[in-house]
């Protein structure tokens, strides 16, 4: 899905070369890039197509593994991550993150269908923030999903504007 949305990105930029329309540095709007991770196959394609469609950039990856490597690759602005995963799991993924160089600065958030009493064990992992999947209603039009991630989105902006000034 992230593939095709990169493809319309370009193609429309290509187009709007080729119609003289050029536009100011300042006025290309980039999308924020999203790593979801989640092994749930329904879950991740409902989570993909409400991010696309609110316009975010998605990558995906269905094991840990496999995160850890698109990870590094994309540098996504925000990685949503799943805590039960084969190959790697979520906790794990977390920690081999935050120890990499290249991604250790990458706000985490979790998103859990258990309840949050590793909640304070996963902060001190580095985890930025917690989503309850039962509570996202990706069946209802995502909108609890869309608004908690415009949340996250602004307090991470909010909170490392406070730390530059």
């Amino acid at each position: 899905m992230g593939v095709s949305l990169a493809q319309d990105r370009y193609d429309l930029r290509i187009a709007f070369d080729e119609l003289g329309f050029r536009k100011s540095r300042k006025a290309v709007r980039t999308m924020t890039k999203i790593l979801l991770v989640e092994d749930s196959k329904f879950l991740r394609l409902a989570t993909e197509r409400a991010l696309a469609r609110a316009g975010y950039e998605i990558s995906s990856a269905s094991d840990g593994e496999e995160a850890l490597r698109i990870a590094r690759e994309k540098l996504p602005d925000l990685i949503l991550l799943d805590m039960l995963l084969p190959k790697m799991s979520g906790p794990d993924v977390l920690k081999a993150l935050k120890q990499d160089a290249l991604t250790k600065a990458i706000p985490v958030v979790v998103m859990t269908g258990m309840s949050q009493k590793n909640a304070a064990r996963l902060q001190e992992d580095g985890a930025a923030g917690f989503l309850e999947k039962s509570a996202l209603e990706l069946d209802k039009g995502s909108e609890k999903l869309l608004t908690a991630v415009r949340e996250i989105l602004e307090k991470l902006s909010e909170s490392s504007r406070s730390t530059t000034a």
